[in-house]
């Protein structure tokens, strides 16, 4: 059997289709989402601050999802990452499906598309890259997914001291803590729009009649933030011990912008440590070159005379 070519112009073609394919998906997926955003403030409803933004768009076809959900198995939906899709901000009910279907995706592409360029004229080479493929196919998806997770904590934690401060202001301005949740959640609706999602559901939950602590403690088990766990611990003390929770809120605010300052001075202590490869490798290279190459072939053309 003659040897596959493992570039053929076909492959390439497609190769480019497909990739293309993807991203106008994703471009057509966020101006949907981004349309949909736009008319929720349009028309009021980022008030109520009840809805998040969830994967699949209300235009996508739900008969397809829904006959999809009858075929895969529900243990197997429910293995799919449901808690670590939470904390990414998907809560959308077709998430764990959507992300299943992407791992079983991930699984066909990567290791057929290493079976189709792998060089069957080498033993090695074929069964490594094809390894590879497996290898990706299993990681692809839990990667993306971990660092969606990542992103949104880190927006999580730099938009907390804010919140803090708004519900200080609240608090002591009389207002309840349920009430001071649902406002602060309205006002940062705009500017930290994934920690006002967070606590608008929070507000949600305890009207539909779940306590308080309960609320506070789904939050951090949503979110996955440190600091947000030892907030809510400090609120639920609080309330036990019928502590002034402005007190809490202002120490907690106080300390989380303290800690922020911290991380900010110790990425800027390690910025000189970070440049010396790239000055070493890039930099200095460029810049000896500007400055001595005219020397060096100056030097040349001399010593051609003798």
């Amino acid at each position: 059997m003659s040897p596959i070519v493992p570039w053929s112009p076909t492959l390439i073609a497609a190769m480019l289709v497909g990739v293309a394919a993807i991203i106008v998906a994703g471009f057509a997926l966020a101006a949907v989402v981004r349309q949909r955003e736009v008319l929720r403030r349009a028309t009021g409803t980022e008030d109520l601050a009840l809805v998040v933004s969830p994967l699949i768009p209300d235009t996508a076809p739900n008969k397809w999802l829904e006959w999809l959900s009858r075929i895969v198995p529900t243990s197997a939906q429910n293995n799919a990452g449901r808690p670590k899709l939470q904390r990414a901000g998907v809560n959308s009910s077709s998430a764990a499906l959507v992300y299943f279907l992407f791992r079983m995706l991930s699984l066909l592409v990567f290791p057929i598309a290493a079976l189709l360029l792998a060089p069957q004229s080498s033993p090695v080479w074929y069964v490594l890259l094809v390894g590879l493929g497996v290898f990706m196919g299993l990681i692809v998806p839990a990667a993306v997914l971990d660092r969606m997770i990542r992103l949104r904590q880190a927006t999580i934690t730099r938009s907390v001291p804010d919140a803090l401060d708004l519900l200080v202001v609240c608090v002591e301005a009389g207002i309840s803590l349920d009430a001071a949740i649902l406002r602060v959640a309205r006002e940062l609706r705009h500017l930290h729009p994934a920690l006002s999602d967070e606590m608008a559901l929070v507000s949600r939950q305890t009207n539909a009649g779940v306590p308080r602590e309960q609320a506070l403690r789904a939050l951090w088990e949503r979110t996955g933030v440190t600091e947000l766990r030892a907030i809510t611990s400090s609120m639920v003390q609080s309330e036990k011990l019928g502590t002034s929770i402005a007190t809490v809120l202002r120490v907690s605010a106080e300390t989380l912008r303290r800690q922020r300052r911290q991380a900010a001075e110790k990425r800027a202590k390690q910025a000189p440590v970070k440049m010396i490869f790239p000055l070493m490798f890039f930099i200095l290279p460029a810049l000896f070159i500007v400055v001595l190459g005219p020397a060096i072939f100056t030097v040349i053309k001399e010593l051609g005379k003798i």
